[in-house]
């Protein structure tokens, strides 16, 4: 089949396949696929023109909302974080936009451009990886599964207060209580880094989401189990935000494919609902470590592959 706006021929059947596997195996690992799917875009479609971000983004479309509504029914979408993050990547993400469009249309430039991006990534998880030290078993006591989350027993009965309750939100401050554990943490900063993220995010064509999420945790100190919706209510605006904006400036570019292969985007869409879904199910049976490094190994693995090919 011919996608004759990216100029891709392919079976149809291939891009949602590849978009559920990547989704299913990056959900487990509490990662986005979208970001594995553009260099699988560039290097084996062949699809290296500006509006293959624009694509990717259609595929955050698509798949973001069910994980989006499994946060929101199980009350762990902390509202004001995910306001500020998207109030900050939004304006961010037109100006990585027209960056992507005018400076970066060289696919040999937005390939180095794309290796730093997940250099930074992969690095960031084996970092972690290599950090994490085994839990030390108590006498008496009986480890929970591995690739259980902290917040369900064995048998997937939430455990107590296992939501968010936000107590402040302001200019200042944004301060919630989740596991009987208040958390705060600034406005203006979490604004602050959710603007450059969105300028990331909108040259890659990612939304940004696996970006913040380590500073979120890192750097403000915020559970990983609160900071998910969050990111992926920022992504899906500013991926809506981003593929508005290439769509309504390709005019103005006539020479160079600036809007998103609106089919293409949607087959991806579709295999990433059904791999999202099928991952946070099968979580439990497989080991998170595992899948991490699996993750780190193709993204830091891809990252290098792009830097050979631009200096050679």
């Amino acid at each position: 089949m011919l996608f004759p706006v990216s100029g891709v021929e392919v079976s149809p059947f291939v891009p949602p396949l590849v978009a559920f596997a990547v989704s299913f195996f990056a959900s487990m690992g509490g990662i986005s696929g979208a970001f594995l799917l553009l260099p699988f875009q560039m290097s084996v479609l062949g699809y290296t023109q500006p509006s293959v971000s624009a694509t990717n983004q259609v595929f955050n479309i698509v798949a973001i909302p069910s994980g989006v509504y499994r946060y929101i029914k199980e009350k762990r979408m902390v509202w004001p974080l995910s306001i500020v993050v998207a109030a900050g990547t939004l304006p961010g993400v037109f100006i990585g936009a027209y960056v992507r469009i005018v400076w970066l249309p060289d696919p040999k430039l937005f390939k180095l451009f794309a290796a730093c991006v997940l250099l930074y990534i992969g690095g960031r998880l084996v970092r972690d990886l290599l950090k994490k030290k085994p839990a030390i078993q108590k006498a008496g006591t009986t480890p929970e599964p591995r690739g259980v989350a902290s917040g369900t027993g064995v048998t997937g009965v939430p455990r107590p207060n296992f939501f968010v309750k936000v107590e402040e939100f302001s200019f200042r401050r944004i301060a919630y209580t989740f596991q009987e554990t208040r958390y705060v943490c600034p406005t203006m900063g979490i604004f602050v880094l959710s603007f450059v993220v969105g300028i990331i995010g909108g040259i890659y064509g990612i939304g940004g989401g696996a970006i913040i999420a380590p500073f979120l945790i890192a750097w403000f100190g915020l559970p990983v189990h609160t900071t998910g919706g969050a990111t992926l209510m920022g992504t899906f605006l500013t991926s809506v935000a981003g593929v508005t904006f290439y769509t309504m400036i390709a005019p103005f570019f006539p020479e160079k494919a600036v809007s998103p292969d609106w089919m293409l985007g949607l087959l991806f869409g579709i295999g990433g609902i059904a791999g999202m879904y099928l991952g946070a199910r099968c979580q439990k049976f497989v080991s998170a470590t595992a899948i991490k490094w699996m993750l780190g190994a193709v993204i830091v693995g891809t990252a290098l592959k792009y830097v050979v090919e631009f200096f050679a």
